[in-house]
């Protein structure tokens, strides 16, 4: 198929020449990766008070969090007016903002203030900014013996800053040197492992050992997480935060069921997708969320029967022409077939061009039966699309 070349300007950021129905390339020899590209695993100890459980994460890297502050907030002032008042607003009444969100996540975010010591508004603006900039790519397999599989690419960045030096995106560069993986203890006991930028305390990423694992994708819409940080700061707190949900989720919820109805029924202030799975075959969903309800849950059994993928688009609509890599990802697990289910097989996936674009930071595998988390740094090498 000859691919048509569109030139694409975005704003002032940068101007591309995107191709799209180009021959999709799946590679085989990506995993493993070197060694350097593994996350390091810190823990989380859920017994301690909120203000202490993030010190030795953020307090080493407090340099990282204030370079990737000093990027964001160049950026996401030139998305418009509203944009930079929202900015603006939560940089300088942080300590009143604070004080509306609940708990113990209010004291979490003063307690990475107090080790980074960065100003505590700041801290609120890099923990709401992951409610409305995530592009992803989320898969659930099911190999021949029934075992799930939950991988996910979180791409991030998009728009925001454009480096023509390096041909990079500026706040993804930026966010690669925060990831860590994070055990989450209580009593001594691991009750869920989460893969975090480090700074941020809500759930993108997750496993429930033998339970259940989730991942979460951004939805795009008109009414969006804006919106709904708008209303917060109104004073209408009766939504609740996607990255609060989905860790409230991953502690209290003990079994796939449990987790799908709170996923399914609390009031949110962002749409998103939630890519969900259990510990037993068939058991694995993408739930498409309105802000306020659900617009539909999607079960594996009505997607490829052995498996299901979500990038960032109703998986009953097209993806755009210039952002689809839903169509090469499904080339890919399909040329991968049911028998090769595995981290190595999925990861080949997620490391196929434009699977793997200039946003991925990072690609997690997850076995629930095994209860592993696998993380790696992801880099996309040239020739690579932009997202």
């Amino acid at each position: 198929m000859k691919p048509t070349c569109i030139l694409l300007t975005l704003s002032t950021f940068a101007l591309f020449t995107i191709c799209v129905g180009q021959n999709v390339t799946c590679v085989h020899d990506a995993y493993p990766p070197k060694p350097s590209l593994k996350i390091p695993t810190y823990t989380v100890n859920l017994d301690l008070p909120g203000r202490q459980r993030w010190v030795e994460i953020t307090g080493a890297k407090k340099v990282e969090i204030a370079n990737l502050l000093a990027v964001l907030k160049k950026f996401l002032a030139t998305f418009g007016e509203i944009a930079e008042k929202l900015i603006n607003f939560i940089d300088e009444k942080g300590d009143k903002f604070d004080e509306t969100l609940p708990q113990p996540f209010a004291d979490e975010i003063q307690g990475i203030a107090d080790a980074t010591g960065l100003k505590l508004g700041e801290v609120v603006l890099y923990n709401i900014f992951y409610e409305v900039f995530t592009v992803c790519t989320s898969i659930i397999a099911e190999d021949p013996q029934g075992n799930l599989y939950h991988a996910r690419n979180l791409d991030f960045g998009l728009l925001l800053g454009w480096d023509n030096k390096t041909d990079a995106w500026e706040v993804t560069e930026a966010l690669r040197p925060l990831i860590v993986n994070v055990n989450y203890t209580r009593s001594g006991k691991v009750i869920f492992k989460a893969v975090h930028f480090a700074g941020y305390v809500g759930v993108l990423t997750a496993i429930k050992p033998g339970l259940f694992t989730l991942s979460m994708n951004e939805r795009f819409g008109v009414d969006g997480g804006y919106i709904g940080v708008l209303e917060w700061i109104m004073g209408d707190h009766s939504a609740t935060w996607m990255g609060f949900l989905t860790r409230q989720t991953m502690e209290n919820a003990l079994s796939y069921n449990e987790a799908r109805n709170m996923l399914v029924n609390t009031k949110m202030l962002a749409p998103a997708y939630f890519i969900l799975g259990g510990n037993k075959t068939g058991e694995a969903c993408v739930i498409t969320r309105n802000r306020l309800d659900t617009r539909d849950t999607w079960e594996i059994q009505d997607a490829g029967k052995w498996y299901i993928l979500e990038t960032n688009y109703d998986h009953w609509k097209a993806p755009l022409v210039i952002d689809d890599r839903r169509g090469p990802a499904n080339k890919c697990m399909k040329e991968m077939t049911q028998q090769n289910v595995s981290f190595k097989g999925i990861f080949n996936v997620l490391s196929s061009k434009p699977v793997l674009n200039k946003l991925t930071t990072y690609t997690a595998l997850m076995s629930v039966k095994s209860g592993d988390l696998e993380t790696w740094l992801q880099y996309c090498p040239d020739p690579c699309f932009p997202w």
